[in-house]
Parts: C-alpha cells; sequence; structure tokens
C-alpha cells in the first residue's frame, strides 16, 4: 500500500525545530509568517509576554485592495511592506524572522525581503 505524507505535518515537525530556537523577546520580537493556497498571515510576537505586537495579511482592507489584480509574490511583499510599517510605527525596529517551516522561497523570501527594505532588521 502507498502511505501518503502529509506535508502540513511535516511542516509542524520542522516549524517546531525552528522554534526551539527563535524566540522573541521584548527587545526583538518574532516576525511570524503563515501562509496558505490563497493567503498569507504576517505576525510580530512578543514570547515572553505572549503577545501579539502588530499584524499584516491580504485579508486586510488595505492590502486587499492593493493586493487585487496581482500575484501571490507581489501579494507577500505588499504584507511584508505592510507588516514593517506597522512594527516601525510602534518603535520596533530589530526583529526575528520565524519562517512557520517552510522553506525560504517564493512567497516567504518576498515578505522577508519587503520587510527589510522598509526598515525592518533581521
Amino acid at each position: 500500500m502507498i502511505n501518503k505524507t502529509n506535508k502540513n505535518q511535516e511542516r509542524l515537525v520542522r516549524h517546531k525545530r525552528v522554534r526551539n530556537k527563535v524566540v522573541g523577546t521584548n527587545a526583538r520580537p518574532r516576525l511570524c509568517v503563515y501562509r496558505t493556497l490563497a493567503q498569507i498571515y504576517a505576525q510580530i510576537i512578543d514570547d515572553e509576554a505572549g503577545v501579539t505586537l502588530c499584524s499584516a495579511s491580504t485579508l486586510d482592507p488595505e492590502v486587499k485592495k492593493a493586493c487585487e489584480g496581482k500575484t501571490k509574490t507581489q501579494q507577500a511583499q505588499l504584507v511584508g511592506e505592510t507588516v514593517a510599517k506597522r512594527a516601525l510605527d510602534m518603535k520596533i525596529t530589530e526583529v526575528v524572522f520565524d519562517r512557520g517551516g517552510y522553506i525560504y522561497i517564493g512567497r516567504v523570501q518576498a515578505l522577508a525581503d519587503a520587510a527589510r527594505e522598509a526598515g525592518l532588521k533581521f
């Protein structure tokens, strides 16, 4: 019998392995990325306090309007710029990047690069 692997379960295993090393502090919170087939989400989290400081996704009203007619990679860039602007408004300049168990390529990389260009330091 052929057993089909559950790719999301494998991603969660990778994510746990990454989370053992990557911890967001008050001075340097964690930029966490989650993606689905249609959407991409980014949050900046202070793990010490257990609080989400700011977030952005393709479902936010201001981002959703700008995302119309764009590719998924371009949408990820918009989300990266938006989350970086919101973080800079809260005086957050340095973050730790948590790729969420995803391979650092495509949309995840586009989001990270756009956040860097907007002023966040990884």
